[in-house]
């Protein structure tokens, strides 16, 4: 039994970085170079295709982890990270507070968008689903 769950672990090791080095190794030249324009000096970006065959980096600047996202062709599409509650702008808790007070919040992220701007994606959980509410700065819904 110990000798199968080795045996099995080894199987995914092998297919999960298998997959990232693929990523790596298909990402468009056009998609590395958009990326090392827009974010200088950032060497060191692991690279996956996204549901979308979007390429989506991950990298980490001052310690802060990012995900920017770039279509096939180089062009910038968004740059996300996750944020804690106390991060989002008052006039947005407060909009949280009288709109969503009693939802549970699963996960904020501020966005800068190629097509939005700049703003905030706060994800609830409401009777068993996920739902997403994007707010600008100002506590305005998208």
């Amino acid at each position: 039994m110990k000798r199968k769950s080795i045996i099995l672990l080894v199987v995914f090791a092998m297919a999960f970085f298998g997959c990232q080095n693929k990523a790596e190794s298909q990402t468009p030249k056009a998609v590395k170079e958009a990326f090392q324009a827009k974010y200088p000096g950032e060497n060191d970006p692991d690279w996956e295709i996204d549901s979308n065959g979007n390429y989506e980096s991950h990298f980490k600047i001052k310690g802060v982890k990012y995900r920017a996202d770039f279509a096939p062709s180089g062009n910038w599409i968004e740059t996300e990270t996750s944020i804690d509650k106390k991060d989002l702008p008052k006039p947005i808790r407060e909009a949280i507070k009288k709109n969503y007070g009693s939802e549970s919040i699963t996960e904020i992220e501020k966005v800068d968008s190629a097509s939005k701007g700049e703003f905030y994606d706060v994800e609830f959980k409401k009777k068993g689903k996920n739902m997403d509410v994007e707010y600008r700065a100002s506590g305005e819904e998208l």
